[in-house]
């Protein structure tokens, strides 16, 4: 079991990939991208006293698609997802914790990549929805964003879920949801094999009790920003009522880091196009200092 401790060297990377969703509307596309500036701009790198790592640019978001052409950006989400592992190894051997702003969930798939290549590890994927869309379970795929949780772990196009041939990224049984609140995604992931804490009650261990084993060598903690009640913050893509408080949030962020094994954290899906002035943003980010610091 890795023993990373909490003390860890924060180091922030832009991963502003908004290849993985659909358009919001006609000739408009996610303005999740700019999530990084918005908390950058509510100084999230000092205030965490973090290192930055920069940004890695994604490929050119192309909003054409329709039923039968496979998921949404394939491909460039799959060149992405080589240079974001990369990226994230890179922090990794060099003594440093992996704090990525995204973007959409997609980029799971580069710090997925990344862990499978050094060891076995479990994902805490925090969201209000369980983003396991598959041909198991769907009609059509399309959206990577949607169905991230269902291609790290060997669900769906060769060349994203196989990757130098390592599928899975991550095994049914080292994955955890946590809040997620749709009914269909709980019945989706009901008999996966995927552990999972519905609504807004969330203990710690749970968790702990399937990422700390000594059959893992950590895990990665993926945050979307709608695993927060619309209350908290409502500038993301798929809304869902029942969250967390910004409080809830924090504490279970800053008891996942303190775990043993922790690697890395991603935090997902903020959309500034929709956080007209710029409210929500600063939240968050008050929400990451205390979670993070």
């Amino acid at each position: 079991m890795s023993t990373i401790t909490p003390d860890r060297n924060l180091t922030i990377l832009d991963a502003p990939s908004n290849l993985g969703l659909r358009p919001p509307a006609e000739d408009v596309i996610p303005g999740c991208y700019k999530a990084p500036w918005a908390l950058r701009d509510n100084g999230l790198v000092a205030r965490l006293g973090a290192a930055d790592a920069g940004t890695l640019v994604p490929p050119r978001y192309v909003a054409t698609w329709k039923p039968g052409d496979g998921v949404r950006n394939g491909r460039a989400i799959a060149d992405y997802t080589r240079k974001l592992a990369a990226r994230v190894a890179g922090i990794r051997e060099s003594g440093g914790f992996p704090v990525l702003l995204g973007g959409d969930c997609s980029i799971l798939l580069g710090p997925a990549l990344a862990l499978r290549r050094t060891g076995r590890y479990g994902v805490a994927y925090l969201d209000a929805h369980a983003d396991f869309r598959h041909l198991g379970n769907s009609p059509h795929v399309g959206a990577a964003a949607g169905e991230d949780l269902a291609l790290i772990t060997g669900r769906g196009e060769d060349y994203l879920t196989d990757i130098d041939g390592l599928r899975p990224y991550v095994r049914d049984e080292d994955v955890i949801v946590l809040g997620v609140r749709d009914d269909e995604d709980v019945r989706d992931i009901s008999g996966s094999g995927l552990a999972f804490v519905a609504g807004n009650d969330i203990p710690l261990e749970a968790a702990e009790r399937v990422l700390v084993r000594d059959d893992l060598d950590g895990f990665w903690i993926h945050v979307d920003a709608d695993v927060l009640d619309p209350s908290v913050v409502s500038a993301v893509d798929s809304p869902s009522p029942g969250g967390l408080t910004g409080d809830q949030l924090a504490d279970l962020v800053r008891g996942l880091v303190a775990l043993p094994g922790a690697a890395g954290i991603q935090v997902t899906i903020l959309d500034p196009d929709l956080d007209e002035d710029g409210s929500q943003a600063a939240t968050l980010t008050d929400i990451l200092v205390s979670a993070l610091t």
